[in-house]
């Protein structure tokens, strides 16, 4: 295995309060920094889902938001939207939704999400108005920060940044390698 430095390195670890699909112990933990208006992230969007099509329960899934305010001017809301929705028990839902309707990602989309998949449209509207998860988001970014994170989509395998290119067969090809070591 080659050294890294503490910026190659997830800080920190995964832990039940992240946003996850996939048991915490799964032999392979993926972890994605991104952000609902990069549209590098669309792309990585189906990738991974074929990902945890492949690999089944072998794989835990983490995404953690990176929103890149100066550049995507929605991306903040739309995290919030996100974590609105985890208060509600439905994060994956959203994430879905917000990457459904990426290229269009208004307030009147984040609210037509919220009804789509059955939220508490009040609750919902009050904690993103609010910024009610503003620092958990904030959080997130630090983490990111600590981690070297700088761009979206950002992984991270088994907790080493991956630092190719991250197409299909390139994840498996690093999650084939970091398995075997």
């Amino acid at each position: 295995m080659k050294p890294t430095s503490d910026r190659t390195l997830l800080m920190p670890a995964i832990a039940e309060r992240d946003h996850r699909q996939g048991a915490l112990n799964a032999a392979i933990v993926l972890v994605e920094y991104g952000d609902y208006q990069c549209p590098y992230c669309a792309q990585a969007y189906p990738i991974v889902q074929a990902l945890q099509r492949q690999l089944g329960d072998r794989l835990c899934f983490v995404f953690r938001h990176f929103p890149l305010n100066e550049m995507h001017p929605q991306a903040q809301k739309a995290a919030e939207a996100a974590k609105a929705a985890a208060a509600q028990g439905k994060f994956w839902e959203m994430h879905d939704c917000l990457f459904a309707h990426q290229a269009a990602l208004t307030d009147a989309k984040l609210f037509e999400c919220a009804i789509e998949i059955g939220l508490e449209v009040s609750q919902f509207l009050q904690n993103v108005t609010g910024n009610v998860h503003a620092a958990q988001i904030q959080a997130e970014i630090e983490s990111g920060i600590n981690s070297g994170v700088t761009t979206t989509p950002t992984f991270f395998i088994n907790g080493v940044r991956h630092q190719s290119s991250w197409d299909l067969r390139s994840l498996l090809d690093a999650i084939a390698q970091i398995v075997s070591e």
